[in-house]
């Protein structure tokens, strides 16, 4: 009545469960950006922030953005 006397499951049946497990673990908690994924967007104060620290703007126009930005 039953194929290989009972023992199926044990056999391709878990193979099959930990792949699965595998799959959604690498979609869900590996941390690098996958091709798609939606990204965080930057807000206005990262890019001043950004702008200070490669030198396009010094520390004295960045406090007044900042504190244009922070009203």
């Amino acid at each position: 009545m039953y194929m290989y006397g009972g023992y199926h499951f044990l056999g391709m049946h878990a193979i099959w469960w930990i792949i699965w497990i595998f799959i959604l673990f690498w979609i869900f908690a590996i941390p690098y950006n996958i091709p798609g994924q939606r990204s965080k967007k930057e807000s206005h104060l990262d890019i001043l922030k950004k702008r200070l620290a490669s030198g396009e703007i010094d520390q004295e126009e960045y406090l007044q953005k900042k504190k244009i930005l922070e009203e």
